[in-house]
């Protein structure tokens, strides 16, 4: 095996939170890619109750830190696509990975539930930097 830890550096997307109940979008936290070659989210889906609830994932980048004039990532930026990103009620206890080799500062995912309504979501993210200009990476990340 070779050493992975010191050369990644992981941060909260979407933290654990009480079973969401509505079609309310689920928007990340912002992350900043600074010092960093490489991003990428991963999701992780909990036992979705809703029998016919779909969820949409939709990638944006700025260049300012609270991604104001925010745009959809392009597909050639992508590694993956946001459809292979998304799941629906019947991915129970999934993971999903969507990378990011674009040229902006910060980027932040937003989930969107479909015909969630009478069911519950649970679903949390961490985003995952890697190539850093300074290894190794701090541990604990934060």
């Amino acid at each position: 095996m070779r050493d992975l830890s010191s050369r990644i550096h992981i941060k909260p997307a979407i933290a654990p939170a009480a079973a969401r109940t509505d079609n309310t979008a689920i928007v990340s936290a912002i992350l900043d890619t600074f010092g960093f070659g490489a991003a990428m989210l991963a999701l992780i889906t909990g036992t979705e109750t809703d029998t016919n609830a779909t969820f949409a994932v939709l990638l944006e980048e700025s260049n300012d830190s609270g991604m104001s004039g925010a745009a959809a990532v392009a597909d050639g930026d992508l590694i993956g696509t946001e459809l292979l990103a998304g799941f629906q009620f019947d991915d129970d206890v999934e993971c999903r990975k969507l990378g990011y080799i674009g040229n902006k500062r910060y980027i932040r995912a937003t989930i969107t539930p479909s015909g969630n309504d009478s069911g519950n979501i649970f679903l949390s993210g961490v985003w995952v930097l890697g190539l850093p200009n300074s290894a190794p990476t701090a541990n604990p990340p934060q």
